[in-house]
């Protein structure tokens, strides 16, 4: 956890995930936390930093986490999220999709879809889309 707007913004931080499992294993992803001043009413606004190839990651980085919309409770903590989080590197999931072409390949195609998940950690195109090294 960093806080790159320094120690007197304590609501502004990033998170960096880095799953020992799965089809991510390996990578480094990073999330920017927002922590609304009516926090613990309101869930926090997360987004990933790192373009990655995921079912529930878009690539402008919005984030499918039920936690994070309609199941957020105020009994919730950062760390549900950030455990949410690590859990969607671990059990991505293709039925509630940001990123459909994604989705539809875990789906249809488990082994294409961890052939994209390394081509996109590596650094390269899936389809037309470029990924930056993140591995």
């Amino acid at each position: 956890m960093t806080f790159p707007n320094g120690k007197d913004n304590l609501m502004n931080f990033e998170v960096s995930i880095r799953p020992d499992e799965g089809y991510y294993l390996g990578g480094t992803f990073l999330f920017s936390f927002q922590v609304s001043p009516i926090y613990p009413h309101e869930a926090p606004k997360v987004k990933c930093k790192t373009k990655v190839y995921h079912p529930n990651i878009d690539l402008e980085g919005n984030v499918c986490l039920n936690i994070l919309r309609e199941d957020w409770k105020p009994v919730l903590s950062i760390n549900t999220i950030i455990y949410g989080l690590y859990h969607l590197f671990t059990e991505p999931n293709w039925e509630d999709p940001l990123n459909h072409d994604a989705a539809a390949v875990l789906r249809d195609n488990p082994k294409m879809f961890e052939s994209n998940v390394r081509r996109a950690l590596s650094g390269g195109y899936v389809g037309q889309t470029f990924f930056q090294r993140c591995i």
